[in-house]
C-alpha cells in the first residue's frame, strides 16, 4: 500500500484497537483515501471467509490437559526463579492464541454474540452519524447525483431511489466503517425522523427480514441481489418495514 497512515493504524482499526479520537480520525482520513478502503475491504473479505469456511477442529484433549498443567505449575507457590517470567509469557501467548480462535474462527461465537456484535457496530455508525456535519458528505435528493458520487467510492452497484412519494425522501449519502467493514450509508427523512440505510456487498443468499433494537434505536436488515442493507432509526419499526419492499420493487 502507498498510504503510510494505512500502514501504521489500518489493522489497529479493524481489529478496534485504537481509542476514540485516534478511531474518528482514521475515519474522515477514509472519505479521502481510496488505498486505504480497498485494504479494509481486503481484511473484511478475509474475515468473512474464515466465518464461512470449515476449517476449525477443536483442540485435542490432551493439548487442554497439557496447558491447564502449565498453568497450575505457575501457581505463586513456586519458589521465585529466573525462568518464571519466561513461563508467564508462555501463558499469556497460549491465551492470546485462545482469544484469536475464539473470535475470527467460526464455532466459537454463537449467532446470539454475532447479533448481538453486529447490532452495536450498526447503531454506534448511526449515532456517529447524528453528530454535527457527519451525516451526509454528498447532499442531494437526486437519486442520479448520489448513485455517480457512489460509483467512485464503493466497489459494488448501489441501488440508489428517492422514496418521496411513499415518504421516505432521500436527503443524500455517505461512505461509513461499520465494525471494520466500509459501507455505503443512504440517508433518508420519514416524517422528522432520520434514517440510515447501510449496504454493503455480501456472497450470502438471500434473507428474510431481522429486526431488533439497541439504545432506543430499531434495526431491520435483509439481503437482496448479493447486497446486505440495514436501516436504522429511532422510527417506529413498522414505518422501517416498508423500506426493504421499497428497494426490492
Amino acid at each position: 500500500m502507498s498510504c503510510e497512515l494505512a500502514c501504521s493504524t489500518l489493522h489497529g482499526y479493524f481489529d478496534r484497537e485504537l481509542n476514540a479520537a485516534r478511531a474518528a480520525e482514521f475515519e474522515r482520513h477514509l472519505e479521502h483515501c481510496s488505498d486505504c478502503l480497498a485494504e479494509l475491504d481486503a481484511c473484511d473479505a478475509v474475515r468473512d471467509s474464515l466465518r464461512r469456511s470449515q476449517v476449525y477442529e477443536h483442540a485435542p484433549a490432551l493439548l487442554r490437559q497439557k496447558i491447564c498443567a502449565d498453568l497450575r505449575s505457575l501457581a505463586p507457590t513456586i519458589a521465585p526463579s529466573p525462568f518464571l517470567p519466561w513461563r508467564w509469557l508462555a501463558a499469556a501467548a497460549v491465551l492470546l492464541v485462545a482469544l484469536v480462535v475464539w473470535r475470527f474462527i467460526p464455532g466459537h461465537q454463537t449467532e446470539e454474540d454475532y447479533q448481538a456484535e453486529f447490532a452495536a457496530g450498526i447503531v454506534d455508525a448511526h449515532l456517529r452519524s447524528l453528530l454535527p456535519g457527519q451525516m451526509t458528505i454528498v447532499n442531494s435528493s437526486d437519486p442520479r447525483t448520489v448513485r455517480a458520487w457512489f460509483e467512485e467510492k464503493v466497489k459494488f452497484v448501489l441501488p440508489v431511489s428517492d422514496f418521496a412519494d411513499h415518504g421516505f425522501s432521500l436527503q443524500g449519502g455517505r461512505v461509513d466503517v461499520v465494525r471494520g467493514r466500509t459501507v455505503a450509508a443512504l440517508v433518508y427523512t420519514s416524517k422528522g425522523h432520520l434514517i440510515n440505510v447501510f449496504a454493503w456487498p455480501t456472497r450470502e443468499p438471500d434473507t428474510s427480514l431481522r429486526a431488533g433494537s439497541r439504545q432506543g434505536y430499531q434495526w431491520i436488515d435483509w439481503r437482496k441481489g448479493k447486497i446486505e442493507f440495514c436501516a436504522v432509526s429511532d422510527a417506529p419499526t413498522s414505518d422501517l418495514q416498508q423500506l426493504p419492499e421499497l428497494f426490492t420493487e
